[in-house]
């Protein structure tokens, strides 16, 4: 199960800071860059199991505290920019958890073999007949 959105917003921390880039004086002057940094280990909300599995899963997203970052800078309200951190905070998350199914091995059928064959023996005449003949 994944978390609600306010069960991020009492666990996470939020960092505001100057966006980089286009945009002018809204740039210089507001603070819209948001910066959600979520601890993995000391979330209550999941198991043992799941905190393993995100720590495998997110590995190269964590810092060396285990931390995990999430930052937007997209829009020009930081409103906006703390809702879309929250939102990718929970698609990852989503990502994250699932479990892949284990494919299970199913044997070549017999036309796909014959075929298989059958292509091969046709690409060995062609060679074959490429050859000059040989004069006795």
């Amino acid at each position: 199960m994944l978390p609600t959105r306010e069960e991020i917003l009492r666990s996470a921390i939020f960092k505001t800071s100057r966006s980089g880039g286009k945009g002018g004086q809204n740039v210089n002057k507001v603070s819209s860059k948001v910066e959600l940094v979520f601890n993995v280990e000391t979330f209550a909300y999941f198991t043992d199991e799941e905190k393993t599995l995100l720590k495998e899963k997110l590995q190269n997203r964590l810092d060396t505290d285990g931390l995990l970052h999430v930052v937007s800078q997209e829009d020009r309200s930081q409103l906006l920019n703390k809702e879309k951190t929250i939102a990718k905070l929970i698609e990852l998350l989503k990502r994250s958890l699932q479990v892949q199914k284990k494919r299970k091995a199913t044997k070549i059928p017999k036309g796909v073999i014959e075929k298989r064959l059958k292509n091969k023996a046709l690409t060995s005449d062609r060679k074959v007949n490429r050859k000059k003949p040989i004069v006795d």
